[in-house]
């Protein structure tokens, strides 16, 4: 006999609005397992207000709210019985965030937490990660966003330390990242993985799922940090308009794709990993697992 469950979360980023609806099959005597149902991805770019003026413009406030009016009316016909909205560096550095989410509030129904950069790694890392972990290896999990990168170590099967740091995509695109904060990414990644070798990494966020699609492997397989500086050089070789085009990237990826492989990169190098496994998982899939153990 099994029981299915659904939740949903709404990862609001600095780049993109997703909400994922998450199906929980429950089964006695077998590990629970989870499934995307539905995923859903709006394209505002929330960043571009929050860290170049400081506040979220109009504009952006109505197409939040119908967003999430939208998101409400699919989580209504998906039956979810339990959700969590989290939002993340944009939100939280703009002065009328607070604002903007009792209008979300009032308009559609959705509460909305403004979530700190620890409890953002927290969350990501709370994702089952078992399943790809092998406990006697040590893996340096990265998530890029558009505001902010999550770094989170793994060794023996625990996370034993994680940090946040503000650089991220859209603050990149907008050379809004100075090299003192290179300098601090560099040396915490130095120095907690200095004691572990060799070090692999795990890659989160929607610019790194690209890349991994667009290579054609296969899930389990890694990419190496060949490939992912071949391509790094590749598409900035490409204009905008050519990566839209010829590549057929969406115009709201065509210009983060490189910064995002640019924060990779380093953690590569700096990490002195060779590889990086691309699971396909994220905030979103961490609000729904965290939500199901309790751990929010």
């Amino acid at each position: 006999m099994i029981n299915i469950k659904k939740y949903a979360a709404i990862d609001i980023g600095s780049n993109a609005m997703r909400l994922l609806v998450a199906n929980i099959i429950e089964e006695e005597g077998k590990e629970t397992h989870f499934s995307k149902s539905s995923l859903v991805r709006v394209p505002i770019r929330l960043g571009q207000d929050a860290f170049t003026v400081g506040e979220i413009n109009e504009e952006n406030i109505e197409r939040m709210v119908d967003a999430m009016k939208a998101y409400s009316l699919l989580m209504k016909v998906h039956k979810v019985e339990k959700y969590m909205a989290c939002a993340t560096s944009a939100m939280r550095e703009a002065y009328n965030g607070k604002e903007v989410v009792e209008i979300i509030r009032q308009e559609s129904g959705i509460e909305i937490e403004i979530i700190d950069g620890k409890k953002e790694a927290a969350i990501i890392a709370s994702t089952d990660l078992h399943h790809l972990l092998k406990t006697e290896q040590t893996y340096l999990y990265v998530d890029v966003g558009g505001g902010s990168t999550e770094f989170s170590l793994f060794s023996g099967g625990k996370m034993i330390v994680s940090k946040s740091f503000k650089i991220g995509t859209v603050r990149l695109l907008n050379e809004m990242v100075n090299e003192i904060v290179w300098l601090e990414v560099e040396k915490w990644i130095k120095t907690n993985t200095a004691d572990y070798e060799p070090v692999t990494l795990i890659g989160s966020g929607g610019n790194i799922n690209k890349l991994f699609k667009m290579s054609g492997k296969m899930q389990e397989k890694p990419l190496s940090y060949i490939y992912l500086n071949s391509q790094y050089a590749a598409l900035n070789a490409l204009s905008y308009d050519q990566r839209v085009s010829d590549l057929g990237l969406n115009p709201d990826r065509a210009d983060v794709i490189i910064p995002a492989l640019r924060v990779y990169l380093n953690a590569m190098k700096w990490s002195g990993a060779r590889n990086i496994y691309v699971p396909k998982i994220g905030l979103a899939d961490g609000i729904v697992k965290a939500m199901y153990y309790g751990k929010v």
